[in-house]
């Protein structure tokens, strides 16, 4: 994996100053949310509820417009704790290609939520599939031998689509499709503050109707680690007794959620995130790359020999990964105005051609 290997940059390299791509989960905690960590009330979540994790739960409940919410300590954890609570063994679930629970989870939806995957054609645009394709996905009854398709999982934003947001509209298009089939809903939310920020609506909007969600605040927002997984009061209540199970029963962990309500008071800040990403996509563009506009904070580039580029953007000390088969840049509040400039200064300097290769 691109994000194991030791990083070595290119002795002739005209700045070794390295401009980490990477990832928004790069993010570090700043000397306030350090501070806030470090006077966080504390208790134990296991035995009782820590009184931070607790505020934490309640604030991030209200935001999500869900009537209520689990701390958890990974994204991952939290999509997992979902499908887990939401499928019985041998259900089908479906979700758009690519999307997060299919292809980074290490099949844990299916190895331990016990669920048979089915991906959704992408036909509403990226990371976006229609009504139409949903219910044609489900179908109608079969034996008592075929598959039962029990749940749609959603993503917003899609991060291999390139961080693509599902607006409201269609987003309850797809939730009545589902209600239709008798489909549950779980929306993967790691980036929904992003997906908030583009759409410039509350995160609310864009929870209606789902069943549950998670969302991650170790991404752009900052926090060094944690999500919450939302959904009704009885939905948490097994969802508490999966994350034990999981070993997700972190004792006092409201030093970890005091950064996560920090970091729910920086969603605004995610607009600049958006502003530097379109900025380098529109340098990409003007360099020949084959680059689409971004509409958060991810930018794909489609190039010839990804693996190519990849390392020749590594002797310049630019960091980035592959996704769907493309170059994947990620801006952050970690990178700044200046840091774009001097990754497209670099490119100009490097013996890349007209394609990225």
């Amino acid at each position: 994996m691109w994000c194991d290997r030791v990083v070595t940059f290119d002795s002739t390299a005209p700045d070794q100053r390295p401009l980490d791509f990477r990832s928004d989960t790069l993010t570090r905690p700043d000397e306030h949310m350090r501070s806030a960590l470090a006077r966080a009330e504390v208790g134990d979540n296991v035995i009782d509820i820590d009184p931070t994790i607790r505020r934490l739960e309640e604030r991030a409940a209200e935001t999500l417009g869900m009537p209520a919410a689990l701390w958890t300590p990974s994204g991952t954890m939290a999509n997992l704790i979902a499908l887990s609570t939401h499928l019985r063994r041998g259900d089908r679930f479906l979700a758009p290609r690519g999307a997060h629970v299919l292809v980074n989870e290490l099949g844990s939806a299916a190895w331990l939520a016990g669920g048979m995957p089915d991906p959704l054609e992408h036909d509403a645009g990226p990371g976006r599939p229609t009504p139409q394709t949903l219910r044609a996905a489900v179908g109608g009854d079969g034996p008592y031998y075929t598959l039962r398709t029990t749940l749609l999982s959603l993503e917003n934003t899609h991060n291999a689509a390139g961080g693509a947001v599902i607006p409201p509209d269609e987003h309850a298009q797809l939730v009545a499709a589902a209600r239709e089939t008798g489909l549950r809903v779980h929306l993967d939310g790691a980036r929904i503050w992003n997906a908030s920020v583009a759409l410039g609506v509350p995160p609310a909007a864009l929870t209606v109707g789902v069943d549950s969600v998670s969302a991650c605040f170790s991404k752009g927002l900052g926090a060094p680690v944690g999500s919450v997984v939302a959904g009704s009061e009885e939905f948490v209540e097994q969802a508490r007794r999966m994350r034990q199970m999981l070993g997700g029963g972190v004792r006092q962990g409201g030093v970890l959620a005091a950064a996560c309500l920090v970091a729910l008071d920086r969603v605004d800040d995610l607009v600049a995130d958006h502003a530097k990403a379109a900025r380098l996509a529109a340098g990409l563009r003007e360099r020949s790359w084959d680059v689409t506009e971004p509409q958060t904070n991810i930018v794909l580039a489609g190039v010839p020999d990804v693996e190519t580029t990849l390392e020749k953007l590594r002797a310049l000390g630019i960091l980035a990964l592959p996704m769907a088969g493309k170059v994947r840049f990620v801006l952050h509040r970690d990178v700044s105005e200046a840091d774009v400039t001097e990754a497209l200064r670099r490119i100009d300097t490097s013996p890349f051609d007209k394609t990225g290769n």
